[in-house]
């Protein structure tokens, strides 16, 4: 066996970033446990198991859905760690096997094993990072084309496609809430919610404007344009969060949908759109059958609005919600995907860059929206 396979210390795998030195499992995790606050969720777990053993545990439905919810999360932030611990284990227990029988293969495989070890822990580590309030609910993301007119609209509805994309890959489930068409081609702007644990946490990450730059296929002189698209991300709101919206601060117009549903949806006033006058908000929704399903969809959105206004107005973050709304344009953009007259998609905030930008046009997000959190993460720090 080469010496320098061989591990210079008991219970370090070589050729691996991750070192078991400790015959117990404990001694190694601990600190990783305390950062994650292991013994507070076994606690909290515990706890809400306790609650659902109470016979009178249905009689308020929302709370007991509530609490399953938060049971569910915590059960599946344990079960990583009983999942940490045993690979672990079995890891020194190849290890051992290793270096008593001199088998570089299973030495190989100890590091394989510890190499999973590392990635679902930094996965912990960047979940730990989603703690925001609202980050673990679902988000309503609305995009609208700006300066290029069809170039715009074509590149608007390209952004739709990418976080769709993106939400597919992410296991997440999306509803369309509405879409306005462009007059020759793309979209003039679009609603959609993403369904699934985290979604705002991640998709916060997207909030400003978009530039892309490209050979024109609208362009008979095939020259290269310019086009801009924002994108805002709110946190769907729970339930039992009470947002007042009076009768009288809204004005509610019906319309006929002008998109794809149907006679029934084309033939009848079931799109909706509501103002909210006070603050000028206005929200639509036309993809539903019925004008009662259209209004409900669009309230929910207006609610989750103005709860993230509320917010930012209470953390005294009114100026960076203004910012966030700068005309969408030049200057102002969070993130540019140029594919000519080379090809690169990178993020001006966080400077992270790709290279594959059909790629990422493909919803490949993930590098930037972790080089985003980490950034918001070491600001805090």
């Amino acid at each position: 066996m080469d010496p320098s396979l061989h591990p210079p210390e008991k219970g370090i795998p070589c050729g691996t970033k991750s070192r078991v030195r400790s015959p117990s499992w404990k001694e190694d995790c601990r600190p990783s446990e305390v950062i994650f606050d292991l013994d507070g969720k076994i606690a909290r777990l515990a706890q809400i198991e306790q609650e659902t053993l109470k016979p009178n545990f249905w009689n308020d439905n929302e709370s007991a859905q509530k609490l399953l919810k938060e049971r569910t999360a915590l059960r599946s932030q344990v079960d990583l760690w009983e999942g940490l611990r045993a690979e672990i284990e079995e890891a020194r227990g190849y290890f051992e096997l290793a270096r008593e029988e001199n088998d570089e293969e299973t030495l190989k495989e100890v590091g394989d094993k510890v190499a999973r070890v590392e990635k679902d822990l930094q996965a912990a580590e960047f979940q730990r990072m989603l703690g925001g309030e609202n980050d673990r609910n679902n988000a309503i993301v609305s995009i609208h084309s700006g300066a290029g007119g069809t170039e715009a609209q074509d590149w608007a509805s390209m952004l739709l496609r990418m976080y769709l994309r993106w939400a597919e890959r992410k296991g997440f489930r999306t509803e369309v809430i509405d879409t306005l068409d462009g007059e020759e081609a793309g979209i003039k702007s679009a609603t959609f919610e993403v369904i699934g644990e985290y979604a705002y946490g991640y998709l916060k990450a997207e909030v400003g404007i978009h530039r892309l730059v490209r050979i024109s296929p609208f362009d008979a002189g095939k020259r290269r344009h310019t086009s801009f698209a924002s994108v805002f991300v709110y946190p769907e709101i729970d339930e039992n969060i009470v947002v007042e919206i009076r009768d009288e601060d809204l004005r509610v117009d019906t319309y006929r949908s002008s998109g794809a549903g149907g006679q029934h949806v084309n033939k009848t006033e079931s799109a909706v759109r509501i103002t909210h006058l006070p603050t000028g908000i206005v929200v639509q929704c036309q993809n539903e059958r019925s004008q009662h399903k259209n209004r409900a969809m669009a309230m929910k959105v207006l609610k989750a609005r103005l709860y993230e206004l509320k917010l930012r107005e209470q953390e005294e973050k009114a100026e960076q919600l203004h910012s966030a709304k700068k005309d969408i344009a030049w200057g102002s953009q969070i993130r540019s995907y140029v594919l000519q007259p080379y090809r690169l998609a990178k993020d001006h905030r966080t400077n992270h860059e790709v290279g594959n930008v059909d790629a990422v046009l493909d919803g490949d997000l993930d590098g930037f929206i972790e080089a985003y959190l980490l950034q918001k993460a070491g600001e805090r720090a």
